[in-house]
């Protein structure tokens, strides 16, 4: 197992970086390489800054006012570069808390028999389409008709093959109807397959009662009794479900504008506004702020609605490794260097794209670092808080209050009302010029509905909720629930044996199965013991990095939790699933030791 280069109390008060016994430094920070470098470094590090500012000064110079963050006219006289940025983080100048998150290296012996699991679905896979080709075997995907065979081709036939003869043989893990609010247990809609999971029948009965670890319920706002659910159902009965109309036209509601004003000021910024769609809000926006000259520096695993926004705005994009702030700030300073391809004119902005919480990985950005970053290259930065909000920080106001930093110094505020307030949509905030350059030249905002009323209003009594001023402590005691659990159930699956992604304040919980024909064998056994999880494979993941993927809520009980863990337990024994070489030792609830770990043999 890794652990983060952060920071963890020491005896006298300080924040010093550590590894633990038997663990590896953290594959994703800076720090690790610059633990390894530092001593051939220092030397050459004082001459290596002044020409490096010195190129900077000049290659800026002849950039417009407008296109860079106020100040950005001259360097300040000291920023904090990579060499700062590590001593403050030896006396958490940036971290207010210890950053912790595991990452544990896949067992060789597991890696060879995953990558062997493929090998044989694939020769079989080709065998299978053999036979299906001579129509010895009858195949149910799309094809294209014989007279079209010399059209351009619709369907990529090697595309499909993973869908053909893979997914096909688990399908039956997704896309299961419910039929109750996703709440702490839901009820599921029974279906059976009788050609292997190309078509679906249902048979008219319910299971009842599923306990449920895969919403992202985060905050239990998803139900249908308490506050929320009775005030959107008197909006319903006042303004109606639909709007049929653009904000922009007549579709502009007042409780559009108070849910707004609601939303900015519990985000601490100057103004936000709201979309009907979390993923267009996103992809939708990012290309009214780029386009061509400008640079978006994207982090690799950031979410398909980011990646296509970028790509839409038309925009260069380059790749910066997972949570890597040194490949970070590589890739800054050679985009301040060298400038544009060919011409070497400086980018008009240069963009920053990273998410609070990474909802495959369960890792948190590093935040402090990347702000540190941004501020010393004159970049821009876009946070997309669409698992983190509500779900993150002491007030719950995402990873900016999870770190006590400035909201003002996140220029791009992005999130969704989808997961912790238990509605739909998207938001946007930031600085009110921001706001209002959205408002005129945003295509969601132009042209897409507006947000229905009864979502409206549960946006508006959960948020209350959480900012206390519903006159009750509901808000506070769920974010305090939320943390308890996530805390809880992160600990026991460790101690269990699991290999478990993520950072430990992360409520999304990557366990890892790695291997194929276990994706669909965990879901299967754990429905069969009333538990609703999600699984996940290639190519949604690395290929040998299958897994499931819990995520934990504020609605669970600690009963339901130990229900739960111990169905993962005996399906963990049962699949032999408890892969971790590094156990730690069970106890009650104990302050973080250094020796709560020991090596355990192949």
């Amino acid at each position: 197992m890794t652990e983060s280069p952060a920071s963890k109390p020491a005896s006298n008060g300080e924040v010093c970086p550590h590894a633990r016994n038997g663990l590896k430094p953290e594959r994703n920070g800076f720090l690790k390489s610059l633990q390894q470098q530092s001593r051939h470094r220092d030397r050459d590090r004082d001459e290596e800054e002044q020409a490096f500012l010195a190129t900077f000064q000049q290659s800026r110079s002849n950039i417009p006012p407008g296109f860079l963050p106020s100040g950005s006219g001259r360097l300040p006289a000291r920023s904090p570069g990579l060499a700062e940025v590590h001593a403050a983080l030896h006396h958490g100048g940036l971290y207010n808390r210890p950053f912790l998150e595991s990452f544990e290296e896949t067992p060789m012996l597991v890696a060879v028999l995953t990558y062997m699991g493929y090998g044989i679905l694939t020769v079989f896979g080709y065998l299978r389409d053999f036979l299906r080709h001579w129509k010895i075997e009858r195949c149910h995907i799309a094809r294209e008709k014989e007279e079209q065979k010399d059209f351009v081709p619709l369907y990529q036939d090697f595309e499909n093959f993973y869908t053909r003869n893979l997914y096909m043989r688990i399908r039956d893990n997704w896309n299961r109807p419910i039929c109750s609010v996703p709440g702490a247990k839901m009820d599921l809609v029974d279906r059976v397959s009788h050609d292997y999971n190309w078509t679906f029948e249902y048979t008219g009965r319910t299971v009842k009662a599923v306990i449920n670890l895969g919403s992202y319920n985060y905050l239990g706002f998803a139900e249908n009794t308490g506050r929320c659910a009775d005030a959107a159902a008197e909006v319903s009965m006042v303004y109606g479900v639909g709007v049929a109309s653009t904000r922009q036209e007549i579709g502009n509601l007042d409780i559009h504008e108070e849910m707004e004003n609601l939303l900015a000021r519990f985000l601490g910024v100057e103004s936000a506004m709201a979309f009907g769609m979390g993923f267009a809000t996103n992809s939708m926006n990012i290309p009214a702020l780029t386009g061509k000259g400008c640079l978006i520096l994207s982090d690799e695993l950031n979410h398909a609605s980011l990646v296509l926004g970028a790509r839409l705005s038309g925009s260069t994009i380059r790749v910066f490794k997972h949570n890597n702030m040194q490949s970070l700030e590589k890739l800054l300073r050679e985009a301040i260097v060298h400038g544009q391809p060919r011409t070497h004119r400086p980018w008009k902005k240069i963009l920053i794209m990273v998410e609070g919480i990474y909802s495959m990985e369960g890792s948190i950005v590093r935040l402090p670092e990347v702000i540190a970053l941004k501020r010393r290259y004159r970049a821009y930065l876009y946070l997309d808080e669409a698992h983190s909000i509500g779900a993150l920080g002491r007030r719950g106001r995402g990873v900016v209050d999870h770190f006590g930093l400035d909201p003002r110094d996140v220029d791009v505020m992005m999130g969704t009302f989808t997961k912790s307030f238990g509605a739909a949509g998207g938001y946007i905030a930031g600085k009110r010029e921001l706001i209002d350059y959205l408002r005129c030249h945003s295509h969601s905002a132009v042209y897409a509905t507006s947000m229905s009323p009864p979502v409206v209003e549960q946006i508006i009594t959960s948020m209350k909720c959480i900012m206390g001023e519903d006159g009750t402590t509901i808000g506070s005691d769920r974010i305090r629930q939320l943390a308890q659990n996530t805390a809880y159930f992160r600990r026991r699956l460790r101690e269990m044996g699991f290999i478990i992604y993520g950072n430990d304040d992360s409520p999304v919980v990557p366990m890892m199965l790695y291997m194929p024909a276990k994706i669909g064998a965990f879901g299967r056994e754990m429905l069969s013991r009333n538990i609703g999880v999600v699984v996940v494979g290639f190519p949604a993941t690395p290929i040998i990095e299958s897994r499931a993927r819990f995520c934990v809520s504020a609605a669970h009980s600690r009963e339901l939790l130990d229900q739960a863990l111990s169905a993962i337990s005996e399906v963990g024994d049962l699949l032999q699933l408890k892969y971790s070489r590094h156990r730690i030792q069970p106890s009650g609830a104990r302050p973080f030791d250094d020796g709560v770990y020991e090596d355990v043999d192949d």
